[in-house]
């Protein structure tokens, strides 16, 4: 299975300069993005069914950003395209395989451009309502002509009569206000984060017990897969199997130049130092894969005698670092090298919470394939977990396979997990929008235990004489205060930190001089869970389901 190019390259001049136009006149507000609700009016004139331009629009937004860029919406405009010219658009086609196979599959240059009932009088009437002083750019009354001076007088005595109604009413009004300042779901996700997470973190000092603030490129940052195994299992030949070419090239990133710029979701590497960055590179190249996703190659874990070769750097904090940022870890073995070292054991443990996100490669198979049940096992004593973690069985280098020491099923199996492996790759940009969500709340649920466990610790704390003393013993009863922290506010257990890095970091602050629980950045944070986030998805879902 290859990767071909995206379906703007196979898009005529001809007809991107006209789908440009289109797209201009959609954007109402011009930030170079269509949402669902703008999409919805210019779509329906196509005439196709709902069912169909639903599929239009989860082919065209298959990353789920809940908007359109101008590549996504030629994108929308050639599937239209092929489904009133084939009729070959259904289901099991966006399930399996991205756009881009698609278009491979029919001539789009030899398609006339889709009929659009009503596109003239659509235009007209756009280009009219951008010329009218009365509305805001995103086509709703300005806000200023709802209210006059006197309603805002009753609106200031009413807000005194009832405050705790009113209170309530706008937090409501102004996250819906915020949501129209978005106009995706990481944009919103981002506004979340700045306005009501983020103070909670730095009140708490969460960046420096749990994981750096994030910036804007953290929100943007593509999809990244990370590549773990010990010495020569294959992790750079793996990436060069994948796309089909030599790196890193002449194009390379030193680490210290990368971490300083905001631009790129590496900011928070900064804190392991000029020892770790000086080790750091990043190699840029032009491929389609490599525009949906990045590769993190990461250098072998020491085994054997190089066990006692000390790094430089924190090793497995840099690791830690990447886990929660990447969306797919693949731990390569070599069927000949299954023992697992020490340093690769830890690497593993610091994986905890991880779980979703492991895969294991079994690399170099085709020389050996019996020794699958020996990984399984030996992965069964680190990683502990009941689900057994997905093993795709394959020769991912840039030598041949070894096809005599295959039989005929023994070759069908290796395309098909290659095959399989491949595509589980493709569905990586799928499936982020869903997994920045899904981080978003699991960090947001951490910074709010965080959050309890400071201003407990703060609260144990004498007022005046003792204080030392004090300190040091809930430092060594840290366990027990985790206990107590949650049986008083109802927390699940297992989305506590770990007792010993946490008391490890502890022992560096004096906790007096920490914030008590303040329940109304607490209470922000919960309601932001409970209605903004489901909120904001409700916005930006397909608009034809």
């Amino acid at each position: 299975m290859e990767i071909v190019s995206s379906s703007i390259a196979s898009c005529p001049k001809e007809h991107r300069k006209i789908y440009q136009q289109w797209f201009d006149y959609i954007d109402s507000d011009g930030d170079g993005r269509i949402t669902g609700i703008e999409a919805t009016e210019f779509l329906a004139m196509s005439k196709l069914a709902k069912s169909e331009l639903k599929q239009v629009w989860t082919i065209a937004d298959s990353k789920r950003q809940g908007f359109l860029g101008f590549k996504e919406f030629i994108t929308a405009m050639q599937v239209r395209l092929l489904f009133m010219n084939t009729h070959y658009l259904h289901l099991q086609l966006y399930k399996n395989l991205m756009v881009f196979y698609f278009m491979a599959i029919v001539d789009v240059e030899r398609l006339e451009l889709p009929a659009m009932e009503g596109l003239g009088s659509f235009l007209a009437k756009r280009n009219a309502s951008r010329n009218d002083g009365s509305l805001e750019s995103n086509g709703m009354p300005a806000l200023n002509s709802l209210f006059s001076s006197k309603s805002s007088k009753k609106v200031s005595i009413f807000t005194h009569a009832i405050e705790h109604v009113v209170e309530d009413y706008f937090l409501f009004f102004s996250f819906q206000t915020a949501l129209s300042e978005v106009t995706s779901i990481v944009d919103g996700l981002k506004k979340l984060y700045n306005d009501k997470l983020k103070p909670l973190e730095v009140t708490y000092q969460y960046n420096d017990f749990v994981s750096p603030l994030l910036t804007n490129s953290d929100f943007d940052a593509k999809p990244m897969v990370m590549l773990l195994g010990q010495y020569s299992t294959g992790k750079t030949t793996f990436i060069k199997h994948m796309l089909k070419s030599n790196y890193p090239d002449e194009r390379s990133i030193p680490g210290n130049t990368i971490a300083v710029r905001a631009d790129m979701p590496f900011t928070g590497l900064a804190t392991f130092g000029g020892a770790f960055l000086s080790k750091f590179e990043c190699s840029q190249m032009n491929h389609p894969l490599l525009e949906h996703i990045s590769f993190v190659d990461s250098p072998g874990v020491l085994s054997g005698e190089k066990q006692r070769t000390q790094r430089s750097y924190d090793f497995t904090g840099v690791i830690k670092w990447f886990a929660e940022k990447c969306d797919l870890i693949l731990l390569l073995f070599d069927p000949h090298k299954l023992d697992i070292s020490d340093e690769f054991k830890r690497v593993i443990s610091t994986l905890h919470g991880q779980d979703d996100k492991i895969r294991v490669v079994l690399n170099k198979a085709d020389q050996l394939m019996r020794v699958y049940g020996a990984l399984m096992w030996s992965l069964g004593k680190v990683l502990n977990t009941p689900e057994v973690a997905r093993v795709y069985i394959g020769s991912f280098g840039d030598k041949p396979v070894n096809l005599e020491a295959l039989d005929s099923m023994g070759k069908e199996l290796f395309e098909k997990e290659q095959d399989d492996l491949l595509l589980d790759l493709i569905d990586i940009p799928k499936k982020a929008c869903d997994r920045r969500i899904n981080e978003f709340v699991k960090r947001a649920r951490a910074a709010k235990i965080h959050a309890y466990i400071i201003g407990h610790l703060k609260k144990e704390m004498p007022t005046m004489l003792g204080k030392t003393k004090a300190q040091q013993k809930l430092v060594d009863n840290l366990q027990d205060e985790f206990a107590k922290i949650q049986r008083d506010h109802h927390l699940p257990p297992g989305d506590f930190p770990d007792v010993e890095h946490f008391r490890e970091v502890l022992g560096t602050y004096n906790i007096d001089k920490f914030e008590k629980v303040k329940s109304k950045m607490i209470q922000v944070v919960d309601d932001m869970l409970a209605y903004d986030i489901p909120e904001l998805l409700k916005n930006f879902r397909n608009p034809y389901d």
